[in-house]
């Protein structure tokens, strides 16, 4: 079964349950899934391809937990989270730091990256690698850490 079909069935399983929170995070990401098919000349899309479209869906509930913080708005700040949880339920983890950070050492050094101009290069090709395993802004970070240290050393 792939998780479109796995989106249907626990969309209508929430229905059933009356759990709104699921129910209406579901129904946003079918939209959102069938928008992106839309895109691609109405073509179905791979498991690859809804994890993608899902994890655009977490990145935008992070950004607007974040906003409604700052705004002072906690009630739907908590109401974001909880579409975020029924969101992550269904993507794979992604790496942590040292995991990236490892990858990211070994492409520099394949690369012979020395400094911050290199950048470009490093992360076209470390987030071409980690494609839905790891986070942009985590290898962003990690990425910028590793060539300032490198062109601190010499």
């Amino acid at each position: 079964m792939n998780l479109l079909d796995t989106l249907n069935q626990d969309l209508k399983a929430a229905m059933k349950a009356g759990d709104e929170v699921k129910k209406r995070t579901l129904r946003s990401a079918k939209t959102a899934i069938t928008r992106a098919q839309k895109a691609k000349d109405n073509r179905p899309l791979n498991d690859e391809e809804i994890i993608a479209v899902l994890r655009k869906e977490a990145k935008q509930r992070k950004d607007s937990i974040e906003a409604y913080e700052q705004a002072g708005r906690k009630d739907l700040a908590d109401e974001e989270r909880a579409e975020l949880a029924v969101l992550e339920s269904y993507l794979p983890a992604l790496m942590d730091e040292n995991a990236v950070r490892m990858r990211a050492e070994k492409v520099i050094e394949e690369l012979g990256a020395a400094s911050m101009r290199d950048m470009g290069r490093v992360m076209g090709r470390l987030m071409g690698e980690l494609k839905g395993q790891a986070d942009g802004k985590l290898v962003n970070q990690v990425v910028r850490e590793l060539l300032t240290q490198r062109s601190a050393q010499s």
